[in-house]
């Protein structure tokens, strides 16, 4: 089912989307890879403020190429989301509401997915071109050293992702899998 959702995801939108369900995302998300989850999570550590309130924000695991002329980012396609596995349950546990990045997760990320009501969406690998066509603006918020690591606050309108886990743990990666499988 095509569904048009709000970001930040109010609990009541993550709880009702499905694994499947074709997602247009429009408003305030956020990008972090490898070296802004290890700093995040260093930060917890310490016992310090992370740099974004986690709070039904959703993080796009990504890190853009060089916007062109007139652009406000370049290419703009998902990274491997098992790569931020280690991070993920503890930013979940902070209340964060939504992953997008492509590939399966962890049993512990999807405990926390369905713990905290959740979901882990995938945007097409290799779309990276396409996908930058539906982020307005691209600011860096935290980590500037890290480069496209950096943290960036994207504005984003219509921005197409699917449901692969959803709250309850349902996991299209799964569920697809069986259905065209023949024994």
């Amino acid at each position: 089912m095509d569904r048009y959702v709000k970001v930040p995801l109010s609990d009541e939108d993550a709880k009702s989307l499905k694994a499947g369900d074709y997602v247009y995302l429009t408003g305030t998300i956020y990008t972090a890879r490898d070296a802004a989850h290890k700093r995040m999570q260093e930060a917890l550590d310490r016992g310090e403020e992370l740099p974004l309130e986690m709070k039904n924000n959703v993080i796009y695991y990504m890190g853009p190429s060089p916007a062109r002329e007139g652009r406000p980012i370049g290419s703009a396609g998902p990274t491997t989301a098992s790569r931020m596995d280690k991070y993920a349950p503890a930013l979940l546990d902070l209340g964060l509401k939504g992953m997008i990045g492509k590939g399966k997760r962890s049993q512990a990320v999807k405990d926390a997915i369905v713990r905290n009501g959740a979901t882990y969406f995938a945007a097409v690998g290799g779309a990276g071109a396409l996908l930058s066509k539906s982020i307005l603006s691209s600011e860096v918020i935290a980590y500037d050293d890290l480069g496209t690591e950096a943290i960036r606050k994207l504005e984003v309108k219509d921005f197409p992702v699917i449901v692969v886990i959803d709250a309850e743990g349902n996991n299209l990666y799964e569920t697809a899998t069986a259905a065209y499988c023949k024994e």
